[in-house]
């Protein structure tokens, strides 16, 4: 739906709620002022076209990709970590498992947005569920965020007491109050989604929106200070944290003297380092920065421009998709990249797809050999045949008899 006016005091919960400012659901026909009057008689009046119609369409293909993707990689983690019981003995094997239990609750939502942004952001399914999915994805991007923060203060502890060659016991106990505090953290940094969730009629079309109380004008500045929190709890101070740790680790390693054998060890925790960091800052990053120039807007530090809408229009689509498709990683990124979960997801696959083949009828195998033995043709024993092998060495029908040592 293409308005003629943006409301800064809205914010859309389009494709999730990391927007800077409503992506293209705060377009509203709200008032009689024209793009020209709200630009200060700007003369850049073409702001909506079959572009955004494009990108809407897809974005929707894409959310439904990550979230089948997200899916399967996530219940492929739950799957092995329950089979293999390796949750309950380490730290990190439990944040890995409530890593995938927040993404899974996350991909899940994505269908949601996906009809939104398929419908020209119109939502469908009441208000009930616009603050239930609104909150869910919110809680959710919170907890995803923490517990991957917590698992690189979790490895950095493990490795350095495993390089130093001390013995650390894995305090799961003090591992599951961390995991109570994060969930309690997240449901509590999501909450203004739970309240202040709402459908608005635009145009005759409900829109899902987070529209907060309008008092002497004050709704635009508590929106640009809640996604002021979302940018601080959900990029600035976890990306601190987890490049802290893992430079520290890195210092650790490399100030040591180490053999061949600690340096190709040292090579390949290096290289998981830089995937780790590499792949939060370039899936967080953008989003976050277009959430940054939104808040600096609404705080009237910078002025609306046509430069921003567009950004919003066309670039904060892919930058959500961007964000969303960390979900998918997740699972590759720090479960499936270890050997014993590839041993144990190739083992799976293989017993999924070369099932044991049985006979027709229902035969047991000692009656089949009972079956073979009677069929099998009379003759006459075989001489033993005697085979080449090491000096001293006799195999008689497949046993091999070694002469004694006379010595």
């Amino acid at each position: 739906m293409s308005g003629e006016f943006v409301d800064k005091s809205y914010e859309g919960s389009v494709g999730i709620i990391y927007a800077a400012t409503s992506n293209f659901s705060c377009v509203f026909n709200t008032t009689n002022r024209s793009y020209s009057d709200y630009f200060h008689h700007s003369d850049k009046t073409d702001f909506v076209g079959d572009g955004a119609a494009v990108v809407r369409i897809i974005i929707s293909i894409i959310y439904s990709l990550v979230c089948a993707l997200g899916l399967v990689g996530n219940v492929l983690v739950l799957y092995l970590m329950k089979s293999k019981q390796v949750w309950k003995k380490s730290s990190i094997n439990l944040f890995v498992t409530s890593l995938a239990v927040t993404d899974i609750q996350f991909v899940l939502t994505l269908p949601f947005w996906a009809v939104e942004n398929a419908l020209d952001f119109t939502w469908l399914f009441g208000k009930a569920m616009c603050k239930i999915v609104s909150y869910v994805t919110a809680m959710n991007m919170y907890a995803s965020v923490f517990f991957l923060t917590a698992m690189s203060v979790a490895r950095y502890s493990s490795l350095v007491s495993a390089l130093k060659g001390r013995r650390r016991r894995p305090h799961c106990c003090s591992a599951r109050c961390i995991t109570v505090f994060i969930w309690f953290a997240a449901v509590s940094a999501a909450l203004p989604h739970a309240v202040f969730s709402t459908t608005v009629t635009v145009s005759n079309e409900d829109l899902c929106l987070v529209k907060f109380p309008e008092t002497n004008g004050t709704a635009q500045f508590w929106l640009g200070l809640y996604h002021s929190q979302k940018v601080l709890l959900g990029f600035v101070v976890p990306l601190g944290i987890i490049s802290a740790c893992y430079l520290l680790l890195l210092r650790f390693i490399t100030s040591k003297n180490i053999n061949t054998s600690s340096a190709k060890r040292r090579a390949k925790i290096t290289r998981s380092v830089t995937i780790v960091v590499l792949s939060f800052f370039l899936c967080w990053l953008p989003n976050q920065a277009l959430t940054a120039w939104g808040i600096l807007i609404k705080l009237n530090v910078v002025h609306f421009s046509y430069e921003y809408y567009t950004t919003q229009v066309y670039v904060f689509p892919v930058s959500v998709c961007l964000a969303h498709s960390n979900s998918c990683l997740n699972p590759i990124l720090y479960c499936l990249m270890r050997r014993e979960f590839r041993k144990a997801l190739k083992k799976l696959f293989w017993s999924m797809t070369s099932p044991t083949i049985r006979p027709i009828t229902a035969t047991t195998k000692q009656e089949v050999n009972e079956q073979e033995q009677v069929l099998a043709p009379v003759s006459a024993p075989e001489e033993p045949s005697v085979l080449f092998y090491p000096p001293g060495a006799v195999m008689y029908n497949d046993r091999r008899d070694l002469p004694q040592n006379n010595t």
